[in-house]
């Protein structure tokens, strides 16, 4: 019960990334990219395709029915770097991230999940 109250408070004290991520389907290597301000949620992204209701993307969530949670790895690819400016606008800084990702790795088609 104690481990349980430690990792609990552990996850509390860590903090909230941003970032993009990768889900990557190991028998066709097709890939979908994401971003996310919170990268604690990527486990929601996991429980979504899990329970077969992932709204994002229904042909990811096809291959996920069809060749199960053991065909898939998901990966952070990057973590936002956050800056003290003012200015600085953390949605449209991850958008950013996410195109340059998008962009090197061409996630579309027979490649991957994304659409253009």
């Amino acid at each position: 019960m104690e481990r349980k109250r430690e990792l609990k408070q552990q996850f509390k004290e860590t903090p909230i990334e941003a970032g993009v991520y990768q889900i990557k389907n190991t028998v066709n290597n097709k890939i979908f990219i994401g971003s996310t301000n919170n990268l604690k949620s990527l486990n929601g992204v996991r429980f979504s395709l899990e329970s077969n209701v992932y709204m994002p993307n229904r042909e990811l969530q096809e291959d996920w029915n069809q060749y199960g949670k053991g065909a898939f790895e998901i990966s952070i690819l990057e973590k936002l770097k956050k800056k003290d400016d003012p200015y600085f606008n953390e949605k449209e800084a991850l958008g950013k991230l996410e195109e340059k990702w998008l962009a090197e790795l061409q996630p579309y088609g027979d490649k991957g999940y994304n659409k253009k």
